[in-house]
């Protein structure tokens, strides 16, 4: 059981990296990955909310919308859980981090239709997880999540200092610098099972 929650853990963040290998997220990763510091407060703020949605999420589709055979209604459950817990999380920053709340602007509203927050809960469903690997997914897809917007804020900090041609500049080069980035990752398949013998 610890093997296959280190697996599922491992997982999230290398292997099946939500943003890198599966393209959710993107909108958050190319437009708040020009500053390591937002990058950072973008990635915590989407894990923190990751991790609250499955906690409201699991125990809703599997205690009431299961047992009433409503499970029709999880897309729009899930949605509505969510968008709540980004108005919660929007009103602490705001009131505790003004500097960060001000810095994120507009993508902080944006983690609502933030595809990957959607994913990861509905992934969990369908996966078949219990309450315990659906958490420990949704921590590794959130740490993957925030592994990929740190190595891009990176990437596009040396791009901006570097000579590009001009039909490079500015989204073009942000693209192949991010579809680079996304090969990188690829070399991870099978590591981990590798690693853990399984």
């Amino acid at each position: 059981m610890f093997k296959e929650l280190i697996l599922i853990l491992m997982g999230g963040v290398l292997v099946n990296n939500y943003v890198l290998q599966q393209f959710l997220g993107i909108c958050p990763f190319l437009g708040v990955s020009k500053k390591v510091n937002q990058a950072t407060g973008m990635g915590v703020a989407v894990t923190f909310v990751m991790l609250c949605a499955t906690a409201v999420t699991h125990p809703i589709y599997t205690y009431i919308l299961v047992p009433c055979k409503l499970e029709y209604l999880q897309t729009i459950a899930f949605i509505l859980v969510i968008a709540a817990l980004v108005q919660f999380v929007e009103i602490i920053l705001k009131k505790y981090i003004p500097a960060l709340y001000k810095s994120l602007g507009v993508y902080l509203p944006l983690i609502t239709t933030n595809c990957a927050v959607l994913g990861v809960t509905i992934n969990n469903i369908t996966d078949g997880y219990n309450f315990l690997a659906a958490m420990i997914s949704s921590l590794g897809v959130g740490l993957g999540f925030l592994l990929a917007m740190l190595l891009f804020a990176g990437v596009r900090s040396r791009i901006e200092n570097c000579p590009s041609p001009k039909a490079f500049r500015g989204v073009p080069i942000t693209l192949i610098a991010a579809s680079i980035v996304a090969l990188a990752f690829f070399g991870f398949a099978g590591v981990v099972e590798n690693i853990l013998g399984v």
